[in-house]
């Protein structure tokens, strides 16, 4: 017990280098995944037929590839095409491409779950269609697809460990290093399995709040 905390004392600074970049990549990663997935979804709703193929194309695409296919062809292949990344380019990217048709998904549903006769209110009261989408669809279509958003955040935090394998410096690769030169595999991993967890638990907690407080209109009417 006390060599696990000599251990953690003596390379707290890299540890703490390594969680910082893990936080930067899942934020990072899930905002572009969340830009992305709007941008699949508008695609999606498109009038234009072949773009909507498209869109269901790259979708089905993505869903049957694992994310670490996924990263080895975009770090592994796609130079031998001209394409040149960075590791953490590469992790950026990858992140985003896998998680982005979950996430317009969830957007799919949320939207389509508000009444269709609160658009069509909107519209005889002399709402636009951008008020439409920023007064009425909006705040109902964040709380109900915030669920499902804060589960696809927290696997897309623990997919950043998987960046590893390309030298990205986040927090497992840290712990490998460390790993490599105490000798104490599983003392260092508990440890580290243990900051996941408190890190991963305080994000559902907070992302859960946030949900409370959006929905709090829709408890008072019930």
């Amino acid at each position: 017990m006390h060599d696990t905390i000599a251990v953690f004392i003596e390379y707290g600074p890299q540890f703490l280098d390594g969680l910082a970049q893990t936080i930067w990549l899942t934020l990072l990663g899930t905002l572009c995944a969340l830009a992305a997935a709007v941008v699949l979804q508008a695609a999606a709703a498109s009038p234009w037929r072949p773009l909507r193929g498209l869109v269901r194309l790259y979708t089905e695409l993505i869903l049957g590839l694992p994310i670490l296919v996924l990263l080895y062809c975009i770090y592994f292949v796609a130079p031998s095409l001209g394409l040149r990344l960075s590791a953490v380019a590469a992790g950026i990217l990858t992140l985003t491409l896998y998680y982005s048709p979950y996430m317009a998904e969830a957007i799919r549903a949320a939207v389509a779950a508000i009444p269709a006769g609160q658009i069509e209110a909107g519209n005889a009261i002399g709402f636009g269609r951008f008020a439409v989408a920023r007064r009425i669809v909006l705040p109902q279509a964040a709380a109900i697809a915030l669920p499902a958003l804060v589960g696809l955040l927290i696997g897309l935090a623990k997919d950043t460990a998987i960046l590893s394998i390309i030298s990205v410096k986040e927090l497992s690769y840290i712990t490998k290093q460390v790993v490599s030169r105490t000798f104490m595999p599983f003392e260092v991993w508990a440890g580290v399995a243990l900051i996941y967890w408190v890190c991963l638990t305080a994000l559902e907690v907070a992302m859960r709040r946030l949900e409370r407080h959006l929905t709090r209109h829709r408890r008072a009417v019930s």
